[in-house]
């Protein structure tokens, strides 16, 4: 049974624990299970109170059942689902005995809705422990109450910060604003249980839950205490999520209204605001693309070779070379997962670089209290510098961060065989260079693999893991690992020029040159595309990787592949003028304290004419899902899955989309060849033609996802 009911000393115990599952989860059958287990509880008058615990290694409930809400088609059939959490939940909070939440892992969604209808939550010090509402991040918002209860249990201001940006608290924080009423320790759980029971039956805590948050003084009491107050917080809030969003996601405006509509209503009308409220947006094309995207990216971020029993590598030391904001960032990424790490470079100026960029992140981590400034110097003090090789023959990993030449990378790549340990894994942070090619001199080629970070390091998700016919499953075993260990998200991608994510965007943003050669409307162009969702538009993007970089990357594409990936002069133009973006203060934009266009690009461009949106679109997204489609035709990466992820977690594609691919089904296949076809002939150009895998598709009736 999912769910069961144990007594024991007149308390009852009702157990979760699905037999079947690494997690629990609420699903309809378990939710009904659940009502008639707490109907036994109501109808039991020797019973003093309930326990609600879970059997599940750091997991109490990981949420709803997410292929249940996938699967709403209607939103009266979301409305009722939503109900029936809503009613177990209600028939939860009206028990005439104490209700106790005994949290030791996980509590979201579902969990956290269920723990908020208890009368008293206890939690560990497990640093598993996270309690939170994550649903806005499903397209979704909570549907069992959560939108009622948690602001009454919290406070307005604090509650809105947990449903709207999807955030779970550990244990501390939840203590600190009252989402629990203790904390305890792991060790000697059933004691703490059976203390905790006797403090509430003797009435040492306040039983009524709403009343027992602290009240705030000053501006913040003010906030939470009065019409006047919580309108401010709402109108911030509201600001705050247009800001984010860009109105992109409607679920946390939805909430939003929600919890302002049933804030000052009772608990019937309040579900009902709700339910309906999550019914609307059950049903979104938004909330489906991400639900597609939650499980395409919990499959890559799971992606191992353990199944197939390979023996995996322990990576406790590890050596970086190359000091720049790469190898820095690589560094600090290494050490904050308490690898040591050795940091070498031809000068002393340049290993400064590499540790002034590691301290950088280190400085904003203790600015944001993500680290006190003694762990940040603790993980600093994991890295060591050095001017040769010392320390790299005892490292488990050594990643190069070289400059983006083929002869430095070679001969880099033979000095560390023949200095490196036998077992030592080589890897490259190369962004578009032939892997298999570096490795010609190295002893052993089965060692050598590509682990291609995304900048800043610290917070772009995304790792290219890059194989050669000569990578051994050792070695792409441990890499996959290492990945995950560094809380990354891994793609597997076959060795070639650009591997996936920089072929597919390079041709993005060569294409967005040509639109500025033809109609000058550089700022317009950015606009454009920020408006279909990316995260900033090419040129922005162009300045923030740097021009020097992109038409290096540029011209090695061009030298792979030709078609489209000829740098336009306009490149070519702001480069040779040192226009390097934000690293030399002045690219396409001029970047001070308020950034605007760089006439000195603009005066390079004659022509002005005003450009087309659809046009703008059809010629900057298409070619990339014709450029993906090449990929998957070639068995760059082994499945449209793997695309989408790596374009959203490496460049920002916008996630409300579904991704490149699960956009490119959602237009239609035929649409986007009808398109590119339309665009070969108004321009003149094969570089639009649709690849023979897209046209395969259109034959079979089929998108990238069937």
């Amino acid at each position: 049974m999912a769910v069961s009911l144990e007594k024991n000393n007149n308390i009852a115990t009702v157990i979760f624990d699905h037999p079947e599952a690494k997690v629990n989860v609420l699903g309809g059958e378990v939710l009904l299970a659940l009502s008639d287990i707490i109907d036994q509880v109501a109808g039991d008058a020797s019973l003093k109170a309930v326990l609600f615990i879970s059997r599940k290694k750091d997991v109490f409930i990981a949420g709803a059942d997410i292929k249940e809400i996938q699967n709403i088609a209607d939103p009266e059939e979301g409305a009722e689902k939503a109900k029936v959490g809503q009613d177990v939940f209600n028939k939860i909070e009206d028990l005439k005995i104490p209700t106790i939440a005994v949290i030791d892992g996980v509590a979201l969604g579902g969990g956290c809705e269920l723990i908020l209808a208890c009368q008293y939550r206890m939690a560990t010090f497990n640093p598993k422990v996270r309690i939170g509402l994550p649903e806005v991040n499903l397209g979704i918002m909570p549907g069992f109450g959560g939108t009622y209860r948690m602001p009454r249990l919290i406070g307005l201001p604090e509650a809105l910060k947990l449903i709207l940006s999807g955030k779970p608290v550990d244990s501390m924080k939840a203590l600190k604003i009252g989402l629990v009423d203790r904390l305890v320790p792991h060790a000697g759980l059933p004691s703490s249980i059976e203390e905790f029971c006797t403090d509430v039956l003797n009435g040492k805590i306040n039983s009524n839950k709403y009343n027992r948050r602290r009240k705030k003084k000053g501006v913040m009491g003010f906030l939470e205490s009065n019409r006047l107050g919580h309108n401010v917080v709402f109108k911030e809030s509201r600001k705050n999520v247009l800001k984010l969003s860009k109105g992109f996601y409607p679920a946390p405006l939805k909430a939003i209204d929600a919890i302002k509509k049933n804030l000052y209503t009772d608990r019937t009308k309040g579900m009902e605001i709700e339910r309906k409220a999550f019914g609307f947006l059950s049903i979104t094309e938004i909330s489906k693309n991400l639900i597609h995207l939650f499980y395409v990216s919990e499959k890559y971020r799971k992606l191992s070779l353990e199944d197939r029993n390979i023996p995996i590598k322990e990576i406790r030391k590890c050596g970086v070379l190359g000091a720049g904001i790469m190898g820095g960032g690589i560094a600090q990424l290494l050490s904050s997962h308490d690898i040591w790490v050795r940091l070498k470079d031809i000068n002393h100026d340049a290993v400064a670089k590499g540790y002034q960029a590691a301290a950088k992140v280190y400085g904003q981590a203790v600015q944001k209290r993500r680290l006190t400034k003694a762990q940040a110097a603790s993980k600093m003090a994991k890295i060591t510098g050095a001017l040769d090789y010392s320390g790299f023959n005892n490292a488990d990993l050594i990643i190069e961060a070289v400059v983006e030449k083929m002869e430095v990378k070679k001969k880099v790549f033979k000095e560390l065989s023949d200095i490196a340990a036998p077992d030592a894994i080589l890897a490259t942070n190369t962004s578009a260079l032939s892997i298999e090619e570096m490795a010609k001199d190295v002893k052993d080629p089965s060692r050598v693999v590509g682990f291609h970070f995304f900048n800043p390091v610290h917070r772009m998700p995304l790792v290219e893991v890059i194989t050669t016919p000569q990578t051994s499953q050792e070695t792409i075993a441990t890499a996959l690992h290492l990945a995950k260990s560094l809380r990354k998200t891994p793609i597997l991608v076959k060795d070639s020029c650009g591997f996936l994510v920089n072929r597919i965007l390079l041709g993005y943003i060569n294409e967005a040159g040509r639109l500025l050669e033809e109609t000058g409307e550089l700022e317009e162009i950015d606009k454009i595309m920020v408006d279909f969702g990316m995260p900033m538009g090419p040129f922005t993007l162009s300045d923030e990787v740097g021009l020097d970089v992109g038409i290096k990357v540029m011209h090695i594409l061009n030298d792979a592949f030709g078609r489209h990936f000829q740098p336009t002069e306009i490149f070519e133009k702001v480069y040779e003028k040192g226009l390097l973006g934000r690293k030399s203060g002045k690219g396409f934009y001029i970047h001070s304290k308020r950034r605007e266009v760089n006439s000195e690009v603009l005066n390079l461009v004659k022509v002005r004419k005003p450009v087309s949106a659809q046009d703008c679109c059809d010629r900057l997204i298409l070619p990339m899902i014709n450029e993906a489609a090449l990929c998957l035709e070639e068995g760059i990466v082994d499945e449209a899955a793997a695309v989408d992820v790596g374009m959203i977690f490496g460049t920002g594609f916008p996630p409300f989309r579904g991704g490149l691919l699960k956009y490119a089904d959602h237009v239609g296949i035929p649409v986007v060849i009808d398109t590119l076809n339309e665009l070969c002939e108004k321009y003149k150009t094969d570089r639009f033609k649709p690849c023979p895998y897209l046209l395969k598709l259109q034959e079979q009736k089929k998108g990238f996802f069937d």
